[in-house]
């Protein structure tokens, strides 16, 4: 398992390959070299490991700009293009990405700005909703009850969200980690 942050800055000469200045042996002048990025050097591992499942966790997808950090292998990254061959832009070599290989994205839906991702990603990913759980209060490290100075906040919880879903809307609720 291997998880990367999605941000605005992120490319993809860092997930898939880029061009990277490296300093000569006798530090007198650099090179330029073709060096794969995460995702490249994560589905050659898992390549070479075909009895195991990888999972790569893309948290905050919606964050970065999905065509270029994913560039021609937003196409190969669905289950059923695994091990079609696509020409990789920097070192023109074939690459795929192995069956055993599963992505998971993380996005919050209440930015606003996922709704250019959203059909981009709609065909490729299957879209799980999870609401937030008061429960999960209880097991927040250095909380050994879900009260805090007098104040039930599994209930405060439910009660704000209930007021916010009322307000506003499902997308705009708030989590555990609030607390």
């Amino acid at each position: 398992i291997e998880q990367v942050t999605f941000h605005q800055s992120f490319s993809y000469e860092e997930f898939i390959e880029g061009i990277k200045v490296n300093p000569t042996e006798d530090s007198t002048g650099v090179t330029y070299d073709v060096e794969p990025g995460i995702f490249q050097e994560f589905c050659i591992r898992a390549q070479k490991d075909d009895k195991n499942n990888y999972v790569m966790i893309v948290d905050e997808i919606n964050r970065g700009n999905i065509a270029k950090i994913f560039g021609e292998l937003i196409t190969i990254i669905e289950k059923d293009k695994r091990g079609h061959d696509v020409t990789l832009a920097y070192s023109r070599e074939e690459f795929s990405v192995p069956e055993n290989v599963l992505v998971i994205g993380t996005m919050n839906t209440a930015d606003r700005s996922i709704t250019s991702i959203d059909s981009a990603l709609r065909r490729r990913f299957d879209f799980i909703y999870y609401p937030p759980d008061s429960d999960m209060i209880k097991k927040l490290p250095g909380t050994s009850s879900p009260t805090e100075d007098g104040i039930n906040l599994e209930k405060l919880l439910n009660i704000i969200n209930k007021r916010v879903e009322f307000l506003l809307d499902k997308d705009h609720l708030i989590g555990h980690t609030f607390f």
